[in-house]
């Protein structure tokens, strides 16, 4: 592992929940596992007006109670500020210059941006004006969440502005997905092995399916998804980020520009999609009021901060293909939404059947024959599905499981995704950040879906009672077997297992 330089991490909007629930446990997490610097330090920035010890207080609520947290906390510091007014940047330019020198730290500064979209112009163009975005007496970094621009046109305006303030190589477009151990697996999976990269091609594949499901509803968040909706919230960043690992080429080494290439090639080879398309290729759906386990069920247009009348959609499901020579001809198909009978995050290979039923029509041969599911959250693992034959007389094959979970790996800590990141960052690894090219290239292959539901009211929204697994018409996007119905546990499946 890179030594870490000493530096102060900066945080944008830290009295917010973000800050509270993932990143200072993920923190914690870091400096219980010694992989912090000895020089370091946390200044929250926020509106709020609150002392150290008042942010430090609020930050304990989040944490486990032991001998070292005191220590931890002192590392922690808090500095009231109006982010958006430029004249007040001098004072956080002085607050971290007496942090530093208090501290003996290096003037190394990452800028970690928890704070709303708006300010993701503001924030850098202010930082600028008083000299904390340029290294010269140390590393600078910038970390912006997502989302990322709303369409091609912000993507690329916002873009444009962060490089008029920080270099590309400063800049660290966070995607929590890419932070999760069994994201990183699958490139060990497929590089490491023998035994799949060889048939990790349209010569073996059928298809490929990835489903992102949540089994909450909007809750208290109807005013922001009833703007942004399944495709801007979930497909166009998290999602086509798992199609770029599962689908890219071997990178020449394992480093961050080499990996970023490979998934921008499997962006740019994305078949295009016209507004014709959309129709055909795209479903998106709706929840509506239902009955879970008995108990009834608000639809979304019932929810809070929602309009009415809303065409936004909670489930949305796709079919599409990557026009390069490993993926001719195979159908990719995604999936995502909101009050689904489960929360799982998987990537499910469907291998091509063997070319004749040399044991006659058995329940295997006509079922969905060899899959591969390499299980994202929960339950985090690998799944290999194959047919074996059932003791007695005769050949009958039944479908049998050889399945691996990190669970078992009691000796070894599963790092949350935002320890990952975190860590990374402070190395100076953009690994699993996205890139500005990459992140506009899937805007650019998405837009045509947002144009077609602006210019054509024709293209349904589909009703789907919450708890069900979408609407029915999903399945039709399916050319050959169905979607798999994954349950909590890996190793179980089967149709609306949760209900």
């Amino acid at each position: 592992m890179k030594n870490i330089d000493p530096h102060i991490l900066v945080i944008f909007g830290a009295s917010g929940d973000l800050t509270k629930r993932k990143l200072v446990p993920a923190l914690y997490a870091l400096y219980k596992q010694k992989l912090l610097p000895e020089q370091f330090a946390v200044l929250g920035v926020s509106r709020t007006n609150l002392s150290d010890e008042e942010f430090r207080s609020r930050m304990k609520e989040f944490l486990p109670t032991n001998s070292e947290l005191d220590a931890f906390l002192d590392m922690l510091y808090y500095q009231p500020l109006s982010t958006s007014e430029s004249y007040e940047y001098p004072i956080l330019h002085d607050r971290l210059t007496s942090i530093a020198k208090a501290n003996s730290i290096a003037e190394n500064y990452i800028f970690y941006l928890s704070t709303p979209p708006s300010l993701y112009e503001i924030i850098p163009a202010n930082l600028s004006n008083v000299g904390l975005n340029k290294p010269n007496d140390g590393f600078r970094r910038l970390i912006v969440e997502k989302p990322f621009g709303t369409n091609l046109e912000t993507a690329k305006e916002l873009n444009k502005n962060l490089l008029n303030y920080f270099d590309e190589d400063q800049i660290y477009r966070i995607d929590h997905y890419l932070g999760k151990e069994t994201v990183q697996n699958m490139l060990v999976t497929r590089f490491s092995n023998g035994i799949f990269e060889p048939i990790w091609n349209h010569n073996f594949i059928q298809h490929v399916e990835i489903t992102s499901a949540e089994s909450l509803g909007v809750e208290d968040r109807g005013g922001y998804y009833d703007h942004s909706g399944a495709m801007r919230d979930m497909v166009q960043n998290h999602l086509m980020q798992l199609v770029g690992f599962v689908a890219m080429e071997p990178p020449v080494v394992i480093e961050a520009d080499a990996i970023r290439n490979e998934v921008l090639k499997v962006f740019q080879s994305l078949r295009p999609l016209t507004e014709d398309d959309v129709a055909s290729q795209v479903i998106r759906g709706q929840y509506i009021e239902s009955k879970i386990k008995g108990e009834p069920v608000k639809g979304y247009r019932q929810e809070k901060g929602v309009d009415t009348e809303s065409r936004t959609e909670t489930f949305f499901g796709m079919k599409f293909f990557i026009d390069n020579w490993r993926w001719s001809g195979v159908p990719f198909y995604i999936r995502t939404g909101k009050k689904l009978p489960t929360r799982v995050t998987e990537v499910v290979i469907h291998f091509k059947k063997p070319p004749m039923h040399l044991f006659g029509q058995t329940p295997f041969s006509i079922d969905a024959g060899n899959q591969m599911v390499i299980r994202i959250q929960p339950d985090e693992g690998i799944l290999l599905k194959f047919g074996m034959k059932v003791p007695g007389a005769g050949f009958n094959v039944q479908t049998v499981n050889m399945d691996f979970h990190y669970s078992d790996l009691a000796d070894k800590h599963l790092p949350s995704a935002y320890e990952r990141l975190l860590l990374d960052c402070m190395q100076g690894d953009a690994t699993l950040y996205s890139r500005g090219d990459a992140v506009e290239k899937t805007w650019e292959y998405v837009q045509p879906i947002l144009n077609a539901w602006k210019n054509n009211s024709d293209i349904p929204v589909y009703g789907y009672p919450a708890g069900s697994w979408g609407p029915d018409v999903a399945d039709d996007l399916v050319e050959t077997g169905t979607w798999r119905y994954p349950c909590k546990n890996l190793t179980d499946d089967g149709n609306y297992c949760e209900l």
